[in-house]
């Protein structure tokens, strides 16, 4: 079935940067069969009237944790909330069912905003990949490795069990692709570490853990080490193209080298690290360097939203403030980030990532109708500086349309709402005990 998609400014973000005006693409079933702004093709089965939207690839989320829902809103000015209550309600709160749950409420939220794959690390993961199979998302999913108890695992690093049953079971998915994620440097032990590399280098599967991130792992590592975290992560043979090296805000110009010669990518998430006043990870340094750099939300505790046009302005107005030079880090950079970076940084780069023929119909239309589109010089610009998560008009993934005209197609946003509460009660209670810090 071939699907036109008409009258669109088409950003292609191909090699040479093709834009075309009053463009159109074609989908045939699920690839992208050609894109341009010439005579249409006549052979169609569908014909679909953009209306002078923008037509970009799939945005892409290179790391979130998508299950914790139920904490957005909950402490968001608490100092130290990780241990002083995100890790004890963890313990005592989630089960399958509410990570299940709390998964598909927020795939509606990825999907409507125009996130086409995302990349998750938490716990009951195999519930995450249930549920980004059932509503037809692309989910990057990881169990967490953890020096101590969980939701999921009694014993201390039990994750690192459930991680290679999550591969033995979901590898080889068109959509679900299971990796292995250890929590951070500084939760893991040097041999954990270790093992959870050489189990992601068995299956040949991306390995992501949060790195530099902390100023407290970093004072660490310098009193234990006498190195950065990178440079430790270096010494042990972990870093390489299958790392997805989360945060990074404290790498410093050694670190980024490292980076460089063993080809390891990095997830920007500037939403949550300057909400909670960490720190600015230096990107430009790391492009400059040819560091493979995506844009990551961080989980909906973190961050509160999971849609990357937040991530975009904060992004590019947080990267020329760091360098004092507004012309730093143009808008069809931030928009790279978002698309053909996140596709890099998921070693998905030759399926995803850019509208050109033979890739995977992964597409969003952005209306330009709205109050807050008007008016546009560059289609660029207007993506990164204007336009929200509301302006999402349409949606496709692996040429299914998921999205048409704001609304979900496969799924009934209120009834997700619905089941998502009618699992909360238990948790509700418990995180009142915490009541006198959120």
């Amino acid at each position: 079935m071939r699907t036109l998609i008409d009258h669109v400014t088409v950003l292609t973000m191909d090699p040479e940067g093709h834009v075309y005006q009053d463009g159109y693409a074609v989908i045939e079933d699920q690839k992208i069969l050609t894109a341009g702004n010439g005579k249409r093709p006549e052979q169609i089965d569908r014909y679909i009237d953009g209306q002078g939207g923008i037509l970009m690839p799939g945005m892409i989320n290179v790391h979130s944790h998508i299950p914790m829902i139920p904490f957005r809103s909950m402490g968001d000015d608490c100092p130290d909330r990780l241990r002083r209550f995100l890790f004890p309600l963890e313990l005592e709160a989630m089960t399958p069912e509410l990570v299940y749950r709390s998964s598909r409420y927020a795939i509606c939220e990825l999907l409507l905003a125009g996130v086409t794959s995302v990349l998750d690390m938490y716990y009951f993961e195999d519930q995450v990949a249930r549920a980004c199979d059932e509503m037809g998302i692309r989910g990057w999913v990881g169990e967490t490795v953890i020096n101590m108890e969980t939701c999921d695992s009694r014993e201390p690093y039990g994750g690192l069990a459930l991680c290679e049953a999550l591969i033995q079971k979901w590898k080889g998915h068109p959509r679900v692709h299971p990796i292995v994620a250890p929590h951070a440097t500084n939760t893991n032990s040097t041999e954990m570490l270790k093992a959870a590399s050489d189990l992601a280098r068995k299956y040949e599967v991306p390995y992501t853990l949060h790195v530099s991130e902390m100023d407290y792992e970093m004072e660490y590592f310098q009193k234990e080490y006498g190195q950065t975290p990178i440079e430790f992560l270096y010494d042990l043979g972990v870093l390489g193209p299958e790392m997805i090296a989360a945060h990074c805000i404290h790498a410093t110009d050694h670190d980024i080298e490292l980076f460089a010669e063993t080809d390891t990518r990095v997830a920007h998430c500037i939403g949550a690290n300057t909400k909670g006043g960490k720190g600015i990870c230096p990107v430009l340094d790391m492009r400059k360097a040819k560091v493979t750099v995506g844009i990551g939300t961080d989980g909906p505790s973190s961050g509160n939203t999971l849609d990357l046009f937040t991530q975009f302005k904060l992004a590019a107005s947080f990267q020329k403030t760091r360098y004092h030079n507004r012309g730093v880090f143009p808008a069809h950079e931030i928009v790279e980030l978002g698309t053909m970076g996140g596709a890099a940084v998921l070693g998905a780069q030759k399926e995803l990532g850019s509208i050109e023929a033979g890739k995977q119909a992964d597409l969003v239309l952005i209306e330009t109708r709205s109050v807050n589109m008007f008016p546009i010089y560059n289609p660029y610009s207007a993506v990164v500086y204007s336009a929200n998560a509301s302006n999402v008009d349409s949606v496709w993934i692996a040429g299914k349309q998921l999205v048409k005209e704001h609304r979900l197609l496969f799924a009934d946003l209120k009834e997700e709402k619905r089941k998502l509460e009618a699992v909360m009660p238990a948790f509700r209670e418990r995180a009142v005990r915490y009541a006198d810090i959120l």
